[in-house]
């Protein structure tokens, strides 16, 4: 084996090293505040159900730091080569062309959506609605490749497209369809995950570095946001349009015989549906690697490693959520909320303050803002955004369940709250913000959180009322950190403002001092 190999090969080791020791410390608060709850009188958390929870802990570290490396070798190169090698071929109609398919095949990829789909499968077709979906993240994509490329405001697209959305919204409760809402909003949530964060922001970057302009940084975020907004549209129009039952029929969250042939099953199935997933995205790559990008063999190896990294490492995520993080969910929202509704809503906050840590996509736009914003915007200041931005929303959702009210009345308050300061920060800020409200929402929100929530919700209101005040909890994750992260923004601008007042109050006391009076 030559120089170059063993040295390649040390490189992805102490890469996987680091992301291993990444994955240990996202996982391991969720998972000790879940074993500290084992220990109350609150939660009857049996030592086997335990015992399968700590090795679904141990799978899911392994999954998430398999995944990042992969994403960072394989999703990351793809979307920037992408944007990048279309750009430059100045052909306008290819580009977009290839915008809306890379959106709506990696959207079809994404393993969150999924979940979200076998969740309300009782009132929608699961596969309609993963179609609808795909199709709106395309045609927003689209729009997003057309604003880096000219240099489109986003807040004035933010603006328009949200309000579009809330208009369709109130025509959905007036067409008496309101139990669809929530779901709607969720949907958007669940879109933007641990597959197609690194490839739509990889491709915003491509795209924004090879147009250029002096805001080039500032103008490759807003993908993510822009891809938020396409499914809950494409869901609206669809539930507008949808005829039948709106009766919820609850899944079923057991944990089940996880250590004989199911095991085998579920990695299998889990397996198949990873593949199913990827295929198309990768197949579609290598077609515009034929056609287009003509990259060297040494990249396009980095990327098969990648893609297999990212394989293993997704089935081994989407295995520990289904054995153990779902199951145990719903079994702690349901058990602690006959306790007590403030019990639960604590719980609600603290478990969202350091679920956020876990989701994979985090960790992909932190690393990138930080690259990006040239560490003035750092990790641990969006982490700490992300987190608390997190924890109130789904605390505020477990009130919501129990006091039983549309989600509008926090939507609405809270987007008009977040556009509105979108005028107030810098750009960048907003743009930041609004990409980190699609990522936050991830692989744990919808197959932890929500079981948790639909789980309270059965207990306090009933299963009958899952559909209008359980669903809602990942839109609301989504939304928060658009407050929490341009507050940060506000912040910084205020310091800014506040020293400069000093220092120039310093030059004029220091000028009148050096002033000589001659008589």
């Amino acid at each position: 084996m030559n120089k170059p190999s063993l040295e390649y090969g040390s490189a992805i080791r102490a890469s996987l090293d680091e992301k291993l020791k990444e994955s240990v410390i996202s996982v391991m608060p969720v998972s000790l505040l879940v074993f500290a709850l084992s220990l109350t009188p609150w939660v009857d958390i049996s030592s086997r159900e335990l015992f399968v929870f700590i090795v679904a802990a141990f799978l899911l570290v392994l999954g998430i730091g398999l995944f990042n490396l992969g994403a960072d070798m394989a999703m990351t190169p793809m979307g920037q080569y992408i944007g990048q090698g279309l750009t430059a071929s100045k052909k306008m109609g290819i580009l977009l062309s290839v915008g809306f398919a890379m959106g709506l095949l990696i959207t079809i990829a994404e393993p969150d959506l999924t979940v979200l789909a076998d969740q309300v499968k009782a009132v929608m077709n699961g596969t309609l609605l993963i179609l609808t979906v795909g199709v709106g993240v395309g045609i927003l994509l689209l729009i997003g490749v057309v604003k880096i490329v000219f240099h489109m405001d986003l807040t004035n697209l933010l603006l328009f497209f949200y309000m579009a959305l809330f208009c369709l919204a109130a025509i959905l409760i007036d067409a008496g369809k309101g139990s669809l809402l929530a779901m709607s909003f969720d949907s958007g949530g669940v879109t933007t995950g641990p597959i197609t964060v690194p490839f739509i922001m990889a491709l915003g970057v491509g795209i924004a570095l090879t147009v250029g302009g002096r805001n080039a940084s500032e103008n490759s975020f807003g993908l993510i946001a822009l891809c938020s907004v396409g499914p809950i549209l494409a869901v609206l129009v669809l539930s507008l349009l949808s005829k039948g039952s709106l009766q919820y029929e609850m899944v079923d969250y057991s944990m089940g015989n996880v250590f004989s042939e199911g095991t085998f099953q579920l990695f299998l199935h889990k397996g198949l549906e990873v593949v199913k997933s990827l295929i198309l995205v990768v197949l579609f790559f290598f077609v515009l690697q034929f056609l287009v990008l003509k990259l060297p063999k040494s990249k396009i190896f980095q990327i098969l490693f990648g893609i297999l990294y990212t394989f293993v490492g997704l089935v081994l995520f989407l295995t520990a959520v289904e054995m153990a993080f779902m199951p145990l969910g719903f079994k702690i929202g349901s058990q602690l909320s006959s306790h007590s509704p403030l019990i639960i809503i604590i719980f609600a906050f603290i478990i969202g303050n350091v679920v956020v840590l876990a989701e994979p996509a985090v960790h992909v736009l932190n690393n990138q803002v930080q690259e990006i914003t040239g560490g003035e915007v750092t990790k641990r200041q969006m982490m700490m955004a992300l987190s608390l931005g997190v924890g109130i929303s789904i605390g505020l959702s477990v009130l919501r369940v129990y006091l039983g009210f549309s989600v509008l009345y926090y939507l609405i308050p809270g987007y008009v709250i977040s556009l509105g300061l979108s005028f107030f920060v810098p750009k960048l800020y907003t743009a930041i913000a609004f990409d980190s409200g699609g990522v936050a929402s991830g692989p744990l929100t919808s197959s932890f959180i929500l079981p948790m929530v639909i789980g309270v919700c059965a207990t306090m209101q009933g299963e009958s009322a899952v559909l209008d005040f359980a669903f809602g909890v990942v839109a609301m994750v989504a939304m928060t950190p658009l407050i929490t992260i341009q507050s940060l923004g506000f912040k910084s601008v205020m310091t800014v403002r506040y020293r400069s007042s000093v220092a120039m109050r310093r030059i004029l006391e220091a000028a009148d001092d050096q002033i000589i009076y001659f008589e």
